[in-house]
């Protein structure tokens, strides 16, 4: 069964898209917001697999939802504009359907969903496999954790380090750290947590501190506090 919930400020869209979602039984709309604020809250309760989500709203459109969001399940916009086509799939959008929605629309994106949804345990931890949403000026990224190489503290800001790109995630390194499954993310120091499956090498220094050399050539120094839990942990 995929949990779903409905966002859309149009009482009567709702309505109507409910209605279509009903014929297809794989499909629970478990709750329906009319704003932002609404979505926020609900989306904390009931953790859908699937947000169907209209774009423009008053006060916030559905982007500006994506972005206040610790991790973000499928997206499937529905709204009644063509013209936000390419910034949806940007943000990898699993679909970008046009009011009003019809039925066979509806079974090639539900098609996508079942073959995107991942089955994990349930966990207090962030699944590595969970994709974060970042915004950086214009560009907008979904990004699996497993990319994340290294998170860094820059105020109350983080910046993640993936791929080539090192973008500032609204959050500080403090109110994530909780979320982090310890089996794939250490904290190296105050300023950094790094994902240990980026790191290449682990190396002594002349004070007996270590330092973690990730896959792409940063060298992370560890604090003398998690030096020693990283030598108890890892058996070095």
């Amino acid at each position: 069964m995929i949990e779903a919930m409905i966002v859309d400020d149009e009482r009567l869209a709702r309505k109507d898209l409910r209605a279509v979602l009903e014929k297809f039984p794989q499909v629970k709309v478990t709750g329906e917001a009319a704003n932002v604020a609404e979505a926020l809250e609900l989306l904390e309760k009931l953790r859908p697999q699937v947000i169907f989500l209209d774009v423009e709203m008053p006060e916030a459109n559905g982007f500006a939802l994506l972005e206040q969001l610790e991790t973000v399940p499928h997206v499937i916009f529905t709204t009644a504009y063509d013209a936000y086509a390419i910034r949806a799939f940007e943000v990898n959008a699993l679909d970008y359907l046009l009011k009003p929605v019809t039925e066979k629309r509806l079974a090639e994106s539900l098609d996508r969903l079942e073959t995107a949804t991942v089955t994990a345990s349930p966990s207090a931890y962030l699944n590595t496999s969970e994709k974060i949403f970042v915004k950086d000026g214009e560009r907008c990224w979904f990004v699996p954790l497993s990319d994340v190489r290294l998170l860094e503290a820059a105020g109350n800001y983080i910046r993640l380090y993936f791929g080539k790109h090192a973008p500032l995630l609204a959050r500080s390194l403090q109110s994530l750290e909780p979320r982090l499954d310890p089996k794939h993310f250490f904290r190296a120091s105050r300023k950094h947590i790094v994902n240990l499956d980026h790191v290449e090498q682990v190396s002594v220094l002349d004070n007996s501190l270590l330092e973690l050399q990730l896959a792409d050539g940063t060298h992370i120094p560890l604090s003398r506090r998690q030096s020693i839990l990283f030598r108890e942990l890892r058996g070095i």
